[in-house]
This record gives structure tokens, C-alpha cells and sequence, in this order.
């Protein structure tokens, strides 16, 4: 049996763990990282960077204004492969080796509150990252098991185009992909028991829904699956009151679930729940040595956000400083084409919190000069203000992505609006919205106020 003794051990190389291990080990620690199956992640393997490269491509075929053809998909596809391979050098094995990590292949467990096993080996160390991740939910549909179906993890391996492809679950995964497909040549059905992109705000939603099904995505609401049947090639879906959807292929898209299975955690006094491992304000478990980030901490579910908690934790373990995660200043973005983006309270949570003190103002895409010479004008920003403050910021339409960054910048360093509202950005850009919209929350104040009207007639009448 080999022993190793360490000062951070860290499960997973995803995208929180290589952070933390990244950072741990240039300060001076010695870091020992455990993967059980691919360095990088699900966001390198098989979530964010090969669905981000599928659609770049979907979207070029759609812009070329031709009927996509089989030789398309094939390109898309090895597209997808090509920026994988191009990434998965700065997440590899080599590259961590040779910043002083040291690397185990195989699956981490606990055996004790300070000790973890990878086979024969046995790992002490001061402090331990669970940054697992998380994976496809697959719900318990009545024949499902029988038929075959995709998840995330799957679906970057065709290599034919379906020629019907059924969804079930009509969130971000779902939509993205099913345009992605559509533009791509498939016929794509998107099946969801409650409300399409329901977390998000519902007039921004309605944009996004309006444009897939102008590419010819069946967008199918309220409609919950009780059965799923066939065979490869003939998959059928139905739902409640008897309807039944017929397509070729089959993608479950109904959420994700953390990866807590076979950890070991009620070795080490680790608690947890359905929604991950339960963790204090600074991420740390129940177990003081153990810290949890990313996906299966359960706070959210976005590479980013695993990221910025490396950040957290990396401040508390080489540092012994406190730290705490924050939520209110973490944006996510559907990269469907209008892009959905947000940040803080939609406008329903910020009414339902905060009442009469909240001000909203909306500026809309055909407002800006760069969206009307592109003639990408559809979508709009709306901004959510309290006391001269953002609160939450949802934008609907080209780029929206990029375009929020200003925002998510004010909102991580509490900034005021009159930061946005003074900024000088070049002309013309989309990014012009948002400072459209601080704009609006100012313009009352300064153009339909009788005192500052007063104080410049005064000032003009004084001047020489």
C-alpha cells in the first residue's frame, strides 16, 4: 500500500478542482489531484465547450441562407472534436504535472475524516476539495430504459444527423441544442411538463421561444411524459391525455444531479443532501477539513461559478483568511441565438423583494444603432434598481453574453449605476444598451426634475 501525505488533496479535475490546484500549488502547496475518468470536466468533454462549438457551427450554416446537407453535420461535428482537442492541453495530465501537481488516475473515496483511498493508495492531508461536478438527471420515465436515448454525455458522439430528434426537458440544455439541430437539418421536437426556460424571466424567454420556433423547433409546454417506448430508429413519447411524439432519436435534458455516489462521505462526517454537499457560507462541509465546490456543492450549476468558489476556498486554505461565496453577482447565459443573459433578481424575485422601492427600465435592442445596421434588433436589456443600485439585469438578444459583462462587473464590486451610466464605451456597440438603460434610471432625475430646471434658468440668466 502507498501512503501520501499532502497539504491539499482535491477529487476532480474539473473545472473548480484544476483551479484550485492550479492556484494551490504555484503559492507554495503541495497538491495532489484525483480524476476517475477525464481531465477537464463535464464543461470540456461534454458540456460547455463541445455545445458552444456546435452551435458556432449551426449558426454559420443557418447564416449561409442554404438548406443544410449531411456533409454539415459531419463538419459540426468534427468542429466539436477539433476544439476539444485544442483545449484539453491546458487541462491535461502533462500540464499539471509539470506545475508540481501530483495526478492519480482512479476514483477517490473517503475511508476516514482525514484520509482518502485511489485503490492502493491512501491520501492524508490537511485540507480536502470534493469538486466532482455533477451529471444528466435521468428521470424514472416508464419504459425509458428500454429504448435507446442520449444525454449530454452521449450526444457529441453521432455522427449522423437525426432526422427527428425528440427533447425532453425544454431548459437551456435542451434549447440549445435543439436549435443546434435544426439548423443542422433535423427535425427537433422539445417536449416539457411545465414551462419552457421557467427560471428565467418570462417576457425574455418568450423572445428566445419565438425565434426557435421560427427555425422550426416544435416547442411543446405543459405536456409531462408518462411513457417512452420503441426502438432505434422509431422512438415514441407520450404524454399525459394520450398524445404521442414520434422521432428517431431521443435526448433527456431534464437537469443534473451531483456526483456525491461512492464518495465515501459518511466516512468522514460529510453531509449531504439530493442537491449536494451541504457546505457554510465559506463552501466549507460539515467535516472542517473538507471543502465542496462547483456543481456539488449545491449552489449552482455553471462553470464559472466553480471557479470563482476556487477562488473563495484558495483564499481560506493558504491564507487562513475568511472567506465567503456570494450568489447575487453570478450571470448565467443560454447561447441560443437570441442569447438569454442574467444576472441577480429577475424582475418577478425583485418585486416580490423589494416592492415599491424597485425602479425597472427597459431600453430594447431597436434602440441601438449597431443592432440596426447588423439588423439583429430583436430582444431588449432590463434593468431591476434599487436606491440608485443594480439589483438584477436580464438581456434578451444578440450577444447578450458579452454585452452583460459590464453588469456582472458593477454587481461583483457593488458598484453604483452612475459607474455604467459614466462610462464612455465606442461607437457604435451593442454594449450601448446597457448603458442606455442606467441611463434611464438618470434621465427623470435630470430631465423632468422643476428644481434643476429652476437652478439652470438661474444659472443663465446670471452668466455673462
Amino acid at each position: 500500500m502507498t501512503r501520501i501525505k499532502t497539504d491539499i488533496c482535491i477529487i476532480g479535475a474539473g473545472s473548480g478542482g484544476l483551479s484550485v490546484a492550479a492556484g494551490a500549488v504555484q503559492m507554495g502547496a503541495r497538491v495532489v489531484l484525483i480524476e476517475a475518468h477525464k481531465m477537464g470536466g463535464d464543461c470540456l468533454n461534454y458540456g460547455c465547450v463541445p455545445s458552444k462549438a456546435l452551435l458556432a457551427q449551426a449558426k454559420a450554416v443557418a447564416a449561409r441562407g442554404t438548406a443544410p446537407t449531411s456533409a454539415d453535420f459531419t463538419r459540426a461535428m468534427d468542429h466539436v472534436a477539433a476544439t476539444i482537442a485544442r483545449i484539453a492541453p491546458h487541462d491535461s495530465v502533462e500540464r499539471f504535472e509539470g506545475l508540481g501537481v501530483q495526478v492519480l488516475a482512479g476514483r477517490g473515496s473517503f475511508v476516514g475524516p482525514d484520509t482518502v483511498a485511489v485503490g492502493d493508495t491512501r491520501i492524508t492531508a490537511r485540507r480536502f476539495v470534493i469538486a466532482t461536478g455533477s451529471r444528466a438527471l435521468v428521470p424514472p420515465i416508464p419504459g425509458l430504459e428500454s429504448v435507446p436515448y442520449m444525454t449530454n454525455e452521449t450526444l457529441f458522439a453521432q455522427t449522423e444527423c437525426p432526422g427527428h430528434l425528440l427533447i425532453v426537458g425544454a431548459g437551456p440544455i435542451g434549447l440549445e441544442m435543439a436549435q443546434a439541430h435544426r439548423r443542422l437539418g433535423a427535425r427537433v421536437t422539445v417536449i416539457d411538463g411545465a414551462q419552457a426556460l421557467a427560471r428565467d424571466d418570462a417576457e425574455a424567454a418568450a423572445v428566445v421561444l419565438a425565434a426557435l420556433r421560427r427555425d422550426g423547433v416544435e416547442i411543446v409546454e405543459g405536456a409531462q411524459v408518462e411513457r417512452i417506448g420503441g426502438r432505434a430508429g422509431a422512438i415514441e413519447v407520450q404524454v399525459k391525455g394520450g398524445t404521442i411524439f414520434a422521432g428517431t432519436h431521443l435526448l433527456v435534458a431534464t437537469g443534473r444531479k451531483p456526483n456525491t455516489k461512492g464518495l465515501g462521505l459518511e466516512n468522514a462526517g460529510i453531509a449531504h443532501t439530493a442537491a449536494g454537499i451541504v457546505v457554510n457560507a465559506g463552501l466549507r462541509s460539515s467535516n472542517r477539513r473538507v471543502y465542496a465546490i462547483g456543481d456539488v456543492a449545491g449552489q449552482g450549476q455553471f462553470t464559472h461559478l466553480a471557479g470563482y468558489h476556487a477562488g473563495v476556498i484558495i483564499r481560506s486554505m493558504l491564507f487562513g483568511l475568511p472567506a465567503r461565496a456570494r450568489a447575487d453577482h453570478i450571470p448565467h447565459v443560454t447561447y441560443t441565438d437570441p442569447e438569454l443573459a442574467q444576472i441577480g433578481l429577475t424582475e418577478d424575485e425583485a418585486r416580490r423583494k423589494y416592492g415599491g422601492q424597485l425602479g425597472v427600465f427597459r431600453v430594447g435592442y431597436d434602440q441601438i444603432d449597431r443592432a440596426l445596421a447588423e439588423g439583429r434588433d430583436a430582444g431588449f436589456c432590463k434593468l431591476m434598481v434599487v436606491k440608485g443600485r443594480p439589483v438584477g439585469v436580464t438581456i434578451v438578444g444578440a450577444q447578450a453574453g458579452e454585452v452583460i459583462a459590464p453588469y456582472a462587473l458593477a454587481m461583483a464590486n457593488r458598484l453604483k449605476l452612475s459607474a455604467i451610466a459614466g462610462t464612455v464605451l465606442p461607437y457604435p456597440t451593442l454594449a450601448e444598451i446597457g448603458k442606455r438603460a442606467a441611463g434611464a434610471y438618470f434621465s427623470p432625475q435630470l430631465f423632468d426634475n422643476l428644481t434643476v430646471k429652476r437652478i439652470v434658468g438661474l444659472v443663465q440668466r446670471l452668466l455673462p
